[in-house]
């Protein structure tokens, strides 16, 4: 009979992230690997909401989570008008956005950049 994995903080961390983002039913939920681009965090979350209200409630969402689990949030930005939330629990920084605010800063294109195998590459023109 094998042992139960343990799962290490890091993968704790993330699983926490993503069930709290499942849990209120935010869309489009995007991973960015950022280990070796950054050295602020391994991994972004993108993810988006349908309202300013909803995207309020995600984030809040994380953070309750978060907190539960013993791992505070380091900040939280964008509360207010709540069209950008940011989350940074260190190694894991969760980015809640409405679809338009998403569209227009494409972070995960941003973080991605370098990603593209040959044939993914965009062609100019």
């Amino acid at each position: 009979m094998r042992a139960p994995k343990v799962l290490d903080a890091f993968a704790q961390l993330r699983k926490l992230v993503l069930d709290a983002l499942d849990d209120l039913k935010a869309r489009d939920v995007v991973e960015v690997d950022v280990r070796g681009k950054s050295s602020v965090a391994d991994l972004l979350v993108v993810a988006s909401g349908t309202s300013s209200r909803h995207v309020k409630s995600i984030a809040d969402e994380v953070v309750v989570k978060a907190k539960r689990a013993g791992v505070p949030p380091i900040g939280v930005e964008g509360q207010r008008d709540a069209e950008w939330v940011l989350v940074d629990l260190g190694d894991v920084i969760v980015h809640v956005m409405l679809p338009r605010t998403r569209e227009f800063y494409g972070l995960e294109r941003l973080w991605s950049v370098g990603d593209w195998t040959s044939d993914e590459l965009p062609v100019a023109g």
